[in-house]
């Protein structure tokens, strides 16, 4: 029985281990913490399936746990002072930023901006923009109205347009 349970888990979860892991690697840069994260993820999602407590939405279900993970290493990494400034993820692209200026600013001004971002506009914008959540899924696996997730992504990409825009500025007159 245990092996069928295990098979289970495995043909329901390893589809999502692409997703996972780069939901992680949004979060957090350093490729070591990210591989601990994804081996802690589906640690506990084989926990929680083995007992008995498995999801309707395996997509969800297991991004929600991906990003608790996630945001539990950065709060303690912050609180002791580990979190170098380079260690939250890059972000990628908002889908409002036009794709020439984002190509003249490269990967490190879309990072740094990105980081700019108040956690829960970083979070939303990772997982419907960059992960390809709807409102409604990221709304589940954050914990958040569907509506307070709308606001956040549309927020977070005016700020991040706006971060952007200025460093274009900033480059233009140097």
């Amino acid at each position: 029985m245990r092996s069928s349970v295990h098979d289970e888990f495995l043909n329901e979860t390893l589809p999502c281990l692409d997703l996972v892991y780069n939901l992680a690697r949004r979060m957090v840069k350093d490729p070591h913490v990210v591989e601990d994260l994804v081996q802690e993820t589906y640690t506990r999602a084989f926990e929680a399936w083995t007992s008995n407590r498995k999801p309707r939405n395996v997509e969800a279900w297991i991004s929600t746990i991906c990003l608790n993970l996630a945001r539990s290493w950065l709060r303690k990494a912050s609180t002791r002072r580990e979190l170098p400034t380079d260690e939250i993820a890059d972000g990628g692209s908002s889908s409002t930023v036009e794709s020439e200026a984002l190509q003249r600013l490269g990967s490190d001004a879309v990072h740094t901006a990105l980081k700019e971002l108040p956690e829960e506009q970083r979070v939303a914008i990772t997982l419907m923009d960059l992960n390809g959540f709807t409102a409604k899924e990221t709304a589940r696996i954050t914990g958040s109205p569907r509506n307070t997730v709308l606001s956040r992504v549309h927020r977070g990409r005016k700020r991040l347009a706006s971060l952007l825009e200025k460093k274009v500025m900033i480059d233009d007159e140097a």
